[in-house]
């Protein structure tokens, strides 16, 4: 039965400085900080009809604001590796802005980078052996098959909080293991 209702109205003096403290720190800058926050609230305003009143409307908010992070990143990371080249010239008979979009060639690698990215990916493997089988598995389910949550919980029988748990510990468990077996 539901027990939370919503007052959009009230978001922006309730939960703006609260939505600001948690996002600043996950990116670090104010003016996109900002505009997720602005983002979060209007996506709220869109979607508020599927709210069930299940979670209180801060958890409702910061889960929405959770999406909008991981776009953010996800966005900027998929421009990773892009440069633009704007040149303005001027002929005897035309005039104008030239700009070309050059993004790095995937296939200019070096023999040492390969070698590079071998050793990395044993000691990946490496690492995972060192985990729990079944936290190996669902890391690697998550991570790097990009199961849907929602499927690894349930084959698992494990709430999305105990998901990212997990997830957080082999994580911080592969960081350790790779820092004394790799670097």
């Amino acid at each position: 039965m539901p027990t939370h209702t919503l007052h959009p109205e009230t978001w922006v003096d309730r939960y703006s400085d609260y939505l600001y403290n948690y996002t600043i720190v996950r990116v670090n800058d104010h003016i996109v900080a900002q505009d997720l926050i602005s983002e979060t609230f209007l996506a709220g305003l869109k979607s508020k009809k599927n709210f069930k009143g299940n979670a209180s409307e801060r958890t409702w908010l910061i889960a929405i604001l959770k999406r909008k992070i991981i776009d953010h990143y996800r966005k900027k990371n998929s421009k990773k590796g892009q440069a633009e080249v704007h040149i303005s010239y001027t002929d005897d008979d035309m005039e104008g802005d030239w700009l070309e979009e050059r993004v790095q060639d995937p296939y200019d690698k070096t023999a040492e980078d390969e070698l590079e990215n071998n050793e990395l990916g044993l000691a990946i493997l490496e690492c995972l052996d060192t985990l729990d089988e079944r936290h190996a598995t669902i890391f690697k389910m998550k991570t790097i098959d990009n199961f849907d949550t929602e499927a690894i919980c349930n084959e698992y029988n494990i709430t999305p909080s105990n998901l990212w748990v997990i997830i957080h510990r082999a994580r911080k468990a592969m960081a350790n293991c790779l820092e004394k077996n790799w670097l």
